[in-house]
């Protein structure tokens, strides 16, 4: 005989939340592949539907419409784009997540976090070098391994083609394309503030890719300026942490604000006039000594070689940046 319950949803209080422990929802795309077409008309004559950004004036009180012509996620070797294939977005070993985490266990004390995560970066040995689109196994921490002869992998092509119009003037054609990108050890993780009443967070990027381009042609593609290219590119950018996070609100006017709040300055006697801890009150001292020594608090770029058309400029890096302070508001600019 069938058996029959009856059941309801609860709501959970924020202590109830942030006890909760399950695994989440793991997500795998496999056999990927994502094209948005151009604003030409289609076979039948009929106009398309396009990516457009309007509402956009320029100094000169010109309307500006950017209109994104071709937008694609691809396998390895696309060609820029014009050979399209299938590629896996996370794998079952390791997904992307979505999932609601103990803020006990990431340092964000006695709160549920939501956290939407790429996959994760493993220990030295057991994945893949970040940036080698041949490496083999043992050779880094990435998750995401390479395409080869006999698999698609997980590390996507990913370009935009856009038209920026300035009035009547549509000349400016910019394409970006990255190869072989992989995002492992990227999230977003969100949370309530009691004191602030906002939504604050901690945003980080990890992008990598052997190549990383951007030109401007002809709006034919018939044509094409120097290159901008950046082999070996890799981007740590962390935007937001457990003492210093992300807030987001939006002003009386409308307009959204991202503010990451100045990291409080210690009070008189709180660090001793030697910097040592012994001299100091040690809670305080242990606060600016994480907040100032811990490398996930920190930004990093590095570009194995930047060349612009035939011109080489070598290598460029920026290592350790913190952001102590910065604060992102949008203007309507037709007031």
């Amino acid at each position: 005989m069938p058996g029959y319950a009856e059941a309801e949803l609860q709501g959970l209080s924020e202590t109830e939340m942030a006890g909760i422990d399950g695994a989440g929802i793991g997500l795998v795309l496999e056999n990927f592949k994502f094209s948005h077409g151009t604003d030409e008309p289609d076979a039948s004559g009929e106009q398309a539907r396009i990516f457009r950004i309007g509402g956009i004036k320029s100094t000169d009180g010109r309307d500006v419409d950017i209109t994104v012509n071709h937008l694609y996620i691809s396998g390895a070797n696309s060609n820029y784009g014009q050979a399209l294939g299938p590629v896996n977005l996370g794998r079952l070993l390791n997904p992307w997540r979505i999932d609601v985490v103990d803020g006990n266990e990431i340092g964000i004390a006695n709160k549920a976090v939501l956290e939407f995560a790429a996959s994760s970066r493993v220990s030295a040995g057991q994945g893949y070098d970040c940036m080698d689109s041949s490496a083999g196994l043992g050779s880094g921490t990435c998750s995401s391994r390479p395409a080869t002869v006999d698999y698609i992998g997980e590390r996507a092509d990913i370009g935009m083609q856009m038209n920026v119009a300035v009035g009547d003037d549509r000349s400016a054609n910019i394409n970006i394309h990255a190869k072989s990108a992989v995002i492992d050890g990227s999230y977003l993780r969100l949370w309530g503030d009691d004191d602030r009443r906002q939504m604050v967070g901690q945003f980080k990027l990890n992008f990598y890719s052997p190549e990383l381009s951007i030109n401007a042609c002809a709006q034919d593609g018939s044509s094409c300026g120097s290159r901008i290219l950046m082999s070996n590119f890799a981007l740590e950018l962390a935007i937001g942490n457990q003492l210093q996070p992300v807030f987001f609100d939006v002003d009386g006017s409308g307009n959204f604000v991202v503010e990451v709040a100045a990291i409080r300055r210690p009070q008189p006697g709180e660090i001793g006039a030697d910097g040592l801890r012994s001299s100091s009150d040690a809670e305080a001292w242990d606060f600016y000594e994480s907040y100032y020594t811990n490398p996930e608090f920190r930004s990093n770029l590095k570009i194995g070689n930047f060349s612009v058309g035939d011109r080489d400029f070598g290598s460029a890096r920026v290592q350790g940046m913190l952001i102590q302070h910065l604060n992102i508001k949008t203007r309507d600019l037709s007031q």
